[in-house]
């Protein structure tokens, strides 16, 4: 059963800064919730309509529909809802390819892009400090347990690029991507949804790649960005498997 506190403690974790000022996020459905049990990341209790995971059994608490209805942030809410801590910050290791995010503010381009990176062997994943957090529910769930393979860090992208060689920025113009000599180390950057990369990290990129239209009317405004990170991360492994 469910007590107040309880429920008040995981509709609060529906807040940024209440996840930063706990260090506690939630998971949802049964495949999420066994992708971080089976990971580094540390159970602080689990809530189940079924005793079918493997924890202890002080962290587990068996609950009805009715009540998982009530916390949970999904439309139809499966089976289980958990909460972990917030593993303390990692620095990149600036080894291999690394994506870095200017202000991605949608949380499902995030997880869509955590699980790419994951799909891609990408391990580290550098965000700007306005991009949207990791932790937030929609992007954990977008992950599909994704995020316990991808170190996501949040750093001032200015500080973090002043040391980083092999950058290549994501634009309308610039390098065609298909026909680029493309290292197998270095720094893919890709901006906001609607303002893309911003001008003072503009400033800081070495190469400018573009991924061309190849429509008739060329109207298309731009890719999204997630679209975009699938393309680019796809031709980067393409030629480390050509060489």
């Amino acid at each position: 059963m469910l007590s107040k506190n309880q429920i008040k403690l995981i509709k609060s974790l529906g807040q940024k800064k209440n996840r930063q000022q706990l260090g506690l996020f939630t998971v949802e459905g049964i495949k999420g919730i066994n992708e971080f049990l089976d990971s580094d990341f540390e159970l602080e209790s689990l809530f189940t309509t079924e005793l079918i995971f493997d924890t202890s059994a002080n962290k587990t608490n068996e609950i009805s529909e009715i009540e998982l209805k009530k916390v949970s942030s999904l439309k139809n809410p499966n089976t289980a809802l958990a909460i972990f801590k917030i593993p303390k910050p990692v620095q990149p290791s600036n080894d291999g390819l690394i994506v870095v995010l200017d202000d991605v503010r949608d949380p499902g381009n995030l997880g869509t892009i955590i699980r790419l990176c994951d799909w891609y062997g990408v391990e580290d994943l550098v965000c700007s400090k306005a991009t949207v957090d990791c932790y937030n529910s929609k992007v954990v769930q977008a992950t599909m347990g994704s995020l316990t393979r991808v170190n996501v860090v949040y750093l001032d992208l200015e500080d973090y690029l002043k040391s980083q060689k092999n950058s290549f920025g994501t634009f309308m113009s610039g390098e065609n991507i298909y026909t680029t000599n493309l290292p197998e180390t270095g720094v893919v950057i890709l901006g906001n949804e609607a303002n893309g990369i911003s001008e003072n990290i503009k400033s800081m990129v070495e190469r400018k790649i573009t991924i061309p239209q190849f429509g008739k009317n060329q109207t298309t405004e731009s890719l999204n960005v997630a679209n975009a990170t699938a393309i680019i991360l796809s031709e980067f492994k393409r030629r480390t498997i050509e060489k």
